[in-house]
């Protein structure tokens, strides 16, 4: 299964494309969206979905998958995620992919083990589970979205065996 994962924000949106059969993890491209804080918010938005797609169209996953929106202390922070992961959400729709949201805590718990692990972690698991060589090439919002992914990959496949054992 190619499982792309997403990591909103408006300022960067990190993305992650792996291969997995839910036990094995294979990096496709993992990168970020940047988008000038300068620019509208409405440009902004326009970009990241511009982006997206083009992932999308270039390395077609069957499914994507994004954190859920967690409650930052900030009210308008929180707004401006809102909108970018809003933005995700419409270009999955568009593709028509199969689509799955986790908590960071189902995140961490998926590719640590540990619900609370620390960014370091996730990235030291990520470049483990991806068999990545040498230090870590990616931002925190890209190995954020990979996370993500293998996340997916991880509860899909979980879902594909019970289905086929009750079935």
């Amino acid at each position: 299964m190619r499982v792309l994962g997403i990591d909103c924000g408006t300022q960067r949106t990190g993305y992650g494309v792996i291969d997995s059969d839910g036990r094995k993890h294979r990096l496709v491209t993992a990168g970020v969206i940047s988008t000038s804080p300068k620019s509208p918010l409405e440009s902004r938005l326009l970009e990241i979905a511009n982006g997206l797609r083009a992932v999308i169209g270039e390395h077609h996953p069957e499914a994507a998958a994004v954190e859920e929106v967690f409650h930052a202390a900030n009210v308008k922070s929180s707004l401006k995620l809102a909108h970018a992961r809003g933005v995700a959400l419409l270009t999955v729709a568009e593709a028509g992919l199969e689509f799955g949201e986790y908590s960071p805590l189902e995140v961490k718990m998926s590719v640590v083990g540990f619900g609370r692990a620390e960014k370091f972690q996730v990235q030291a698991m990520i470049r483990s589970l991806l068999s990545l060589d040498g230090p870590e090439r990616h931002s925190e919002d890209a190995s954020d979205a990979l996370a993500v992914a293998v996340c997916h990959a991880n509860r899909a496949s979980t879902a594909r065996l019970l289905a086929r054992s009750i079935a």
